[in-house]
């Protein structure tokens, strides 16, 4: 079950930083504006999809023995759907709209919350290769 546990947790983090500064970037750098901003539109329910599923077989997996480690990943997964759910609509909307103070603010707060998840996912590694 650790090994399980970490694998998973790692497979979040790898996947986390590569789409945030690996994928993203690329998009930008590869293609003009208004072909990369409607496709990462697209990719990004995904991405969030990715870290909630992952996020939530991590922590219902790492419960049965590091229940801190549990609860980290808990909040991944819920602020992972919050960023689904509320966040990201809300930057979309900001970007339709052309208000582009409003866009930086939130695509600002989405950033914070990948550095957040990233970060916190890699505590979770650290804590659970104590257990192994």
């Amino acid at each position: 079950m650790v090994e399980v546990s970490l694998l998973v947790t790692a497979l979040m983090f790898g996947g986390t930083v590569l789409y945030a500064f690996g994928f993203a970037a690329f998009v930008f750098t590869a293609l003009p504006a208004d072909t990369a901003a409607p496709l990462l539109r697209r990719a990004f329910p995904h991405f969030y999809a990715f870290v909630i599923a992952t996020s939530a077989v991590a922590g219902g997996i790492v419960a049965f023995f590091d229940p801190l480690s549990a609860a980290i990943l808990a909040a991944i997964a819920i602020s992972g759907i919050y960023a689904r759910q509320v966040l990201m609509p809300q930057i979309n909307q900001a970007t339709d709209d052309g208000n582009k103070p409003r866009f930086k603010k939130l695509h600002g707060f989405s950033v914070v919350i990948t550095l957040i998840h990233i970060a916190a996912a890699a505590v979770v590694i650290i804590k659970i290769a104590s257990h192994a």
